[in-house]
């Protein structure tokens, strides 16, 4: 057995020489073999690198971008089945949108909200010693406007009162509210009377010269915030 290995190893290495100069359709077929699969081999290897790896990364973003797709159709098709709740939940949203706005008093509608405020407080039987309006907050979208309130009364008016407010028509908050037996000055009310001390505030349109001012400042501030 080992003398027939040492006998083939032998014919194959007798195949392998003196092969220079010998054209290789000449060459027995051991070295014609090899030299076949080595020249096949490097055919595999440059096309791979030449030619199918850039297919390979095109069929990689194509899956990718199938993937993406396949998400965007997933959602899509979930906003169509849901289409009629989404109309019915824009229509609710549309009229709370406007139940707000109805809460909001234009800038010429302001001076008669302050009166009614002020007149919810004398209606109780309650005295102002301090109505004051102060200087209006302007945001964005709309106007803020706080009123300094200190009004004397009982317990059972100051609350009615407080419940007037949050009763009305427009939108007002008591804000810092504080209850005193003493007056501004120290002095003891008595008689059950009591001191309150807040912060009334109310909200306002801002009047279409206010809401291009308001767009000019945040466009103005945009621009620095790009620098």
């Amino acid at each position: 057995m080992a003398t027939d290995l040492k006998q083939i190893g032998e014919s194959l290495s007798a195949q392998f020489r003196n092969l220079n100069g010998v054209h290789p359709g000449l060459w027995p077929i051991v070295p014609r073999l090899l030299c076949a699969v080595g020249v096949g081999a490097l055919v595999v290897l440059a096309g791979y690198f030449g030619y199918w790896e850039s297919q390979y990364e095109e069929l990689e973003l194509g899956e990718q971008a199938e993937v993406k797709l396949r998400d965007e159709y997933r959602m899509k098709m979930g906003q169509a089945v849901n289409l009629e709740e989404l109309k019915r939940q824009k229509e609710q949203v549309d009229k709370y949108v406007v139940q707000m706005e109805k809460q909001l008093p234009g800038k010429a509608e302001m001076a008669a909200l302050l009166s009614d405020i002020n007149q919810a407080g004398t209606g109780r039987g309650l005295t102002f010693d301090l109505f004051k309006p102060n200087r209006v907050d302007v945001k964005e979208y709309y106007a803020e406007q706080p009123i300094e309130l200190r009004v004397t009364g009982s317990y059972h008016d100051l609350g009615a009162f407080a419940g007037d407010l949050a009763g009305m028509a427009r939108i007002v908050t008591l804000n810092n509210v504080s209850l005193d037996t003493k007056s501004r000055e120290g002095r003891e009310l008595g008689g059950g009377q009591l001191q309150l001390n807040a912060i009334a505030k109310t909200f306002r349109y801002l009047d279409p010269e206010e809401v291009a001012e308001q767009r000019k400042i945040a466009n103005e501030k945009k621009k620095k915030g790009a620098k």
